[in-house]
């Protein structure tokens, strides 16, 4: 599966060169099917994961000119989907204030929801993954607030929803922070299969409860974002949630049985209904790709849905994302697309447009 996942990902790749998607240096574009007929201001964030991957020694110079990159650009925020680490690497304590060190590299505000490296495969290492987990929880979702150098207010839903005090790490916001603006929320699911293939019973416990928690949080979202009259919605999350059970059409995905609550029953119907675009970031299989993958029961395409995920190791790069929900074009000219996505391509490390082992463009 992740041989078809790889060669989907190429071909993906090909065609965004072949349309000057952003990987020669323009942005690739998600294509709405209708223009949106009110204004909204636009404005951008970064979203990168799945890195970094690897000893300091190795991985921090490339990671560290990434974060630089990142802080170049001066986005009011940048959003880290899970795997701050290898899925074999420590998972002690010392390694979570290496990575929290890392987040406080970046001058603007960063949000962080976990990864499975971050805590789910810390069995690899001898170590209870609940215990990290709420290790994991105590470190880095510590209050209302972001990471980063310059943090911003975060709603947590152990604070909004009592149900579910323990999951701290689901956050929401509102860019620009007042009513219409952009509802973001984050939702913990995890690659390859939420936890719900886990030896352990506890491990399998706790992926069905954090499975309710993400699909209130998510309703919670929606409801919020129609009550403020948002232009957007924008949901992140660690984990890929869709296998491709057809070798006849390997473009044609199905959300997969770990991701049915918080995903397939909650996000799609949610999404599809909605009265604005709606976007899912995600990393998981590092390859860069922005398309429109979800169907409804009937297997129609859900038209204001679109996926973006995200570069990871070995290549160190950081996606731009303008969010421009509403914008109309000038003079009968065709309106702007919601979101429009553009690469910060990291120079020490792997560049895709390069084929590997000859040095030329592909």
């Amino acid at each position: 599966m992740r041989r078809h996942r790889a060669l989907r990902a190429l071909g993906a790749l090909a065609a965004a060169l072949v349309l000057g998607s952003g990987l020669l240096g323009g942005p690739a574009v998600a294509q709405s099917p209708a223009a949106r007929p009110t204004a909204s201001p636009s404005f951008e964030f970064v979203a990168l994961g799945d890195m970094p991957y690897g000893p300091d020694l190795m991985a921090g110079p490339a990671y560290r000119h990434l974060i630089g990159l990142v802080n170049r650009a001066a986005p009011p925020f940048t959003v880290h989907v899970g795997d701050f680490k290898d899925g074999m690497a420590d998972c002690g304590d010392a390694e979570y204030t290496r990575q929290w060190q890392y987040f406080q590299r970046f001058d603007s505000a960063l949000v962080y929801t976990p990864g499975d490296n971050d805590w789910l495969d810390c069995h690899r290492r001898g170590a209870d993954p609940l215990e990290r987990l709420q290790a994991l929880r105590e470190r880095f979702f510590t209050g209302p607030q972001s990471l980063g150098r310059r943090p911003i207010a975060v709603e947590r839903q152990a604070d909004r929803m009592p149900a579910f005090a323990r999951y701290r790490e689901n956050l929401r916001w509102v860019y620009p922070a007042r009513p219409g603006g952009v509802v973001f929320v984050t939702v913990h699911t995890v690659g390859p299969r939420n936890g719900l293939d886990a030896a352990s019973p506890a491990v399998r416990d706790e992926a069905r409860g954090r499975e309710a928690a993400n699909a209130a949080w998510i309703r919670e979202a929606f409801a919020l974002a129609r009550a403020q009259g948002a232009p957007a919605l924008v949901l992140a999350t660690q984990a890929e949630s869709l296998t491709y059970p057809d070798d006849d059409q390997p473009k044609r995905g199905v959300v997969h049985e770990a991701f049915a609550a918080s995903i397939r029953d909650t996000l799609l119907p949610l999404a599809e209904a909605a009265p604005f675009p709606v976007l899912l970031v995600h990393g998981d299989f590092h390859h860069f790709m922005t398309d429109q993958p979800f169907f409804n029961a009937s297997g129609q395409r859900i038209a204001n849905l679109w996926r973006l995920q995200v570069f990871g190791e070995p290549r160190l790069h950081a996606v731009r994302v303008r969010v421009q929900p509403g914008l109309t074009g000038a003079n009968g000219a065709p309106a702007p697309e919601p979101f429009i996505f553009t690469p910060i391509f990291n120079p020490m490390s792997r560049d895709p447009r390069v084929r590997p082992g000859t040095g030329d463009g592909g």
